[in-house]
């Protein structure tokens, strides 16, 4: 998980609108963190946790447990900039993760060691939430990587945790699952699927590139955006 690297690598931004993304340099003292839910083709729950300039992220498979002894998958994905922090709105079915965003959380975070990066390559990072639904402390734990499926770029499982703390629910793992509305906006999913004007991250395959446009909820339905046309230059009268 170094930079943006692999989040670059993926987009060609001679066709993409999608920021570039530089790893912004820090300008406060508080970690910022987010955690976007995604309706694609199956539901799940983003995790980004800002550090070195970017949000280091995780795809959680369930919603946050605040049970203690119940654990959930989270899958690293690449780093992503800042900005992404702010995205809420649809993707247009066909595209790479089609489906509707939500900002389920978001607040500061604080790690519980000095040295979160070395917690990090170890595989055990523990921290402390201040969000709008989520609170007190967590840790993220790496799971021991399959060799049978090894690659170049290997994506490692993680746990998440929730610790015993005053805002632990032992025996109600679910406690979360009833907040279904954008932190944001209030919107619940299907609200923002169908919003007259949504946001929307335009992937565009054949050029491994995406594409930030605000479209109609028809054509968000639809998957067809409108190419941009070109307007006629008239001749001048003679």
């Amino acid at each position: 998980m170094a930079g943006l690297q692999t989040y670059r690598a993926k987009r060609d931004f001679d066709v993409t609108a999608e920021p570039r993304g530089r790893v912004a340099p820090r300008t406060s003292r508080q970690l910022r963190f987010v955690i976007q839910r995604h309706a694609a083709t199956r539901l799940h729950f983003d995790l980004r946790l800002e550090l070195d300039g970017v949000y280091k992220s995780w795809a959680v498979t369930k919603v946050p447990s605040v049970d203690p002894a119940t654990k959930r998958l989270a899958v690293e994905v690449e780093d992503h900039p800042l900005e992404y922090g702010k995205f809420e709105g649809t993707i247009p079915k066909g595209q790479y993760g089609g489906g509707t965003v939500q900002l389920w959380d978001r607040g500061t975070w604080r790690p519980k060691s000095d040295n979160p990066e070395r917690d990090l390559a170890k595989g055990m990072l523990k921290f402390e939430l201040s969000g709008k639904r989520m609170h007190g402390g967590w840790a993220l734990i790496r799971m021991r990587d399959d060799p049978r499926k090894r690659t170049g770029n290997p994506r490692h499982n993680w746990l998440l945790v929730k610790e015993r703390d005053d805002a632990a629910h032992p025996g109600d793992p679910e406690a979360l699952s009833s907040e279904d509305t954008s932190v944001a906006t209030g919107r619940t999913l299907d609200e923002i699927a169908s919003s007259k004007r949504s946001r929307v991250w335009n992937s565009d395959r054949a050029n491994g590139g995406d594409s930030v446009k605000r479209v109609s909820a028809r054509a968000t339905a639809t998957g067809k955006l409108k190419k941009n046309r070109t307007p006629a230059v008239r001749k001048p009268r003679k």
